[in-house]
């Protein structure tokens, strides 16, 4: 990517920090993240101690449409944005509690779709960059383990597929990274396979499809054919194959 202006909402993201660690020699990053202390320490291991940083929790809305405000009056406005905070959540527990379902749904669903109102405005109102937001794969399918994550997901998605359309004739791009499991702390709990890829993998294809003009696209890559044989298995079918439906 030439020199551009880089704002990374949910810097503290595993996969964040790898996408930082490619852009940083070559572009002006501003960052917002949550966490105080995890953010000090990742842009002290990227030795960008002096650059633009602000703490807003996303599901504080108003905060963080505040921070993001701030972000773009300091840089003068942003080539990218990009938007990489999520949360797993624990299936089981969504299932019986409304407010743990809610708290998920809020995380992935509701706050991002905040956050994508307030810097899709100020893209717009400049007549150029680009949007980026991490999906999932989970969102493709309604699966026992990880649904109530997985129908956040799918709301971005169309949200997504939805403001891109609005913003096609601005100037304003808008990207899709619909993402497989990855080996960061948010799984560390889960158990490892060959569907699993790593922090450098998806950073590094993402980086290339947002130089390209492929708006929705599966990262890793190989998820494509794989996703379109789950999506359209009947769902009797889908139901007595464990791998896919069991927990």
């Amino acid at each position: 990517m030439q020199h551009q202006s880089v704002l990374i909402i949910g810097a503290n993201s595993a996969v964040a920090k790898a996408l930082s660690q490619r852009l940083r020699d070559d572009n002006s990053l501003y960052f917002l993240g949550r966490d105080p202390d995890k953010l000090a320490h990742n842009l002290a291991t990227l030795q960008l101690d002096n650059c633009w940083h602000a703490c807003a929790d996303a599901n504080d809305t108003a905060g963080t449409g505040q921070a993001i405000a701030q972000a773009w009056r300091a840089a003068d406005g942003f080539d990218l944005v990009f938007i990489a905070l999520g949360v797993l959540g624990e299936q089981l527990p969504t299932e019986t509690d409304t407010e743990l379902a809610q708290d998920v749904l809020m995380t992935n669903f509701n706050a991002v779709v905040s956050i994508l109102i307030s810097v899709s405005q100020l893209m717009e109102s400049q007549g150029h960059g680009k949007i980026a937001a991490i999906s999932s794969v989970a969102g493709e399918r309604g699966r026992p383990r990880n649904y109530t994550y997985g129908a956040a997901k799918a709301g971005l998605t169309r949200y997504l597929e939805g403001l891109r359309s609005r913003l096609w004739h601005s100037g304003v791009e808008v990207y899709t990274f619909k993402m497989g499991p990855v080996d960061t702390p948010m799984t560390a709990s889960h158990h490892k396979d060959f569907s699993f890829s790593t922090t450098d993998q998806v950073a590094e294809r993402m980086l290339k499809l947002l130089e390209g003009k492929r708006y929705s696209a599966y990262v890793p890559g190989y998820w494509g054919p794989v996703m379109w044989v789950v999506r359209w298995l009947p769902e009797p079918i889908f139901q007595r194959l464990s791998f896919l439906s069991g927990r």
